[in-house]
């Protein structure tokens, strides 16, 4: 009997230690889509859209329907979203500025507690802080591919473009090392113009697309917004083969997906303003192992809160740096609420820009410091069909007075919507006395906000690059373009 109690004390121990270890910590991949509108796909309600990964995220986690960028324009939102800070804060406010190696990330704290950190795809954030990730696959360099002849022999290696943006994302997850819990910054190039026909086999017809009321429904706007469709289909086919992927590995049931945007697509009156078409996000979150499936959160989620919350489940303590608030108690508490006011920027980007943005559950306040200058969409934008197709049909009086916004000089220099009755925006209130309670409150919520993140009311200007009307280049135009403390010091 006495020789079975040392046995016995092992077992009870081995079950003690097993019953009370620590749980593993959570994986995180991060999904970033370049230029995407909040609304393009089946999970927001666009059921011409084909992005049926996308979808079963949806309906596998959680949907967040008041999910919003900090800024809409590249660059400067990822530079916000892997710091913690708004876009003026960083020193990257302003589209193609680097990254100062200053700044604090939340994959470094990621890295320095044991994580695994990569990168994969389009990069945008300079080469300071390329450190801050065990492994950087920047897309944009020419790939090779063994081409396969009718009789299935290999016949040569060709040079071929990585249009997607994703072509490393399934061998990043793969080369993983299994031994440390990692999170991947994966960011596609799709659905970023210019678009190119046949990105896939079965492209969306013209005929089906959802045309918002402030572009004109004409032939080259529904060409273009298939094209558009076309892109994002593809992106959907990568995010496949990484939640396929995972599944093979066994890791599917402890790893947090998230899947945003960077800015709204790339059209007249989205990218590049302050509207939700410019800056709100689709925010799909799976983790199966809490998050209830087919789940919905309806409070306010800015991308400034994203760092918080990787590092809050991943049990670890946020950067005194980061500006923004974790997020975390949503994913299992979806009715709860984290936020009264998401803020928002927009700088320069191809031409001078300067506008704040303050946005409550229902209301949106927009106070545009560059009354001056008209809502130009992006240079490649202005090159496009939709937009070219927009200056005939002003020429010819044949726009609405919501289609002829992004021509509109001088713009109010302040701008209130109810967003719940109208979502596209289209009625200011800014003048309306029954609305004047909440367009104080909101004013003096934007002040604040600049007050206590140091928002400099006209910030730091620069000139147009392209022409507004045709999308070409200026002869002033540079590249690289000078850096914040390049044009500070030439002053």
């Amino acid at each position: 009997m006495n020789a079975l109690v040392p046995l016995v004390a092992l077992f009870l121990g081995l079950l003690s230690a097993t019953a009370f270890a620590a749980p593993a910590r959570p994986n995180f991949i991060l999904f970033i889509a370049d230029d995407m509108a909040w609304e393009d796909c089946g999970a927001y309600g666009n059921k011409t859209v084909r992005a049926p990964n996308l979808d079963r995220l949806a309906r596998e986690g959680m949907r967040f329907d008041r999910a919003f960028v900090t800024a809409s324009s590249c660059s400067p939102s990822r530079s916000s979203l892997l710091t913690g800070r708004y876009p003026h804060s960083t020193d990257a406010e302003q589209l193609h500025w680097p990254l100062p190696k200053a700044q604090v990330t939340f994959s470094e704290k990621l890295k320095a507690a044991g994580y695994w950190t990569a990168a994969a795809g389009k990069w945008h954030l300079g080469n300071e802080v390329k450190d801050r990730f065990d492994v950087v696959h920047e897309a944009g360099a020419a790939g090779f591919q063994l081409q396969v002849g009718a009789d299935g022999k290999a016949k040569k290696m060709v040079a071929e473009k990585d249009e997607s943006g994703c072509a490393q994302w399934l061998p990043t997850l793969q080369s993983r090392p299994k031994d440390k819990p990692f999170f991947l910054w994966l960011a596609a190039l799709d659905p970023h113009r210019d678009y190119q026909p046949n990105a896939i086999p079965n492209p969306h017809r013209p005929a089906d697309v959802v045309v918002p009321p402030y572009l004109p429904d004409a032939p080259d706007t529904r060409r273009d917004l298939a094209l558009y469709y076309d892109e994002i289909t593809r992106l959907d086919g990568f995010v496949g083969q990484v939640l396929a992927e995972l599944e093979k590995q066994g890791a599917a049931e402890n790893t947090v997906i998230f899947f945003i945007t960077d800015n709204g697509r790339a059209f007249p009156r989205c990218k590049t303003t302050l509207y939700d078409s410019g800056i709100r996000t689709p925010l799909l979150v799976r983790w199966p192992a809490k998050v209830k499936p087919g789940s919905v959160g309806g409070g306010l989620v800015s991308t400034v809160d994203f760092g918080p919350t990787f590092l809050e489940l991943a049990g670890l303590p946020a950067a005194p740096s980061f500006q923004g608030k974790s997020f975390a108690s949503l994913l299992t508490n979806p009715a709860g609420r984290v936020r009264e006011h998401i803020f928002a920027e927009h700088n320069w980007h191809d031409f001078d820009a300067h506008k704040r943005a303050v946005r409550s559950e229902r209301y949106k306040y927009i106070r545009n410091f560059d009354a001056d200058l008209p809502n130009t969409p992006p240079a490649d934008a202005v090159r496009s069909l939709t937009f070219q197709e927009m200056r005939q049909l002003r020429d010819a009086g044949k726009l609405s007075p919501a289609q002829l916004m992004p021509f509109q000089k001088p713009k109010p220099a302040e701008e209130l919507y109810d967003v719940d009755a109208d979502p596209h925006e289209l009625r200011n209130l800014a003048s309306s006395p029954r609305h004047a309670a909440t367009l104080a409150q909101l004013r003096a919520a934007l002040a604040t906000w600049q007050q206590e993140t140091s928002d400099p009311a006209n910030g730091v200007r620069a000139k147009d690059e392209f022409d507004r009307e045709t999308g070409e280049p200026l002869p002033n135009r540079q590249r690289p373009r000078p850096t914040k403390a390049q044009l500070l010091g030439a002053r």
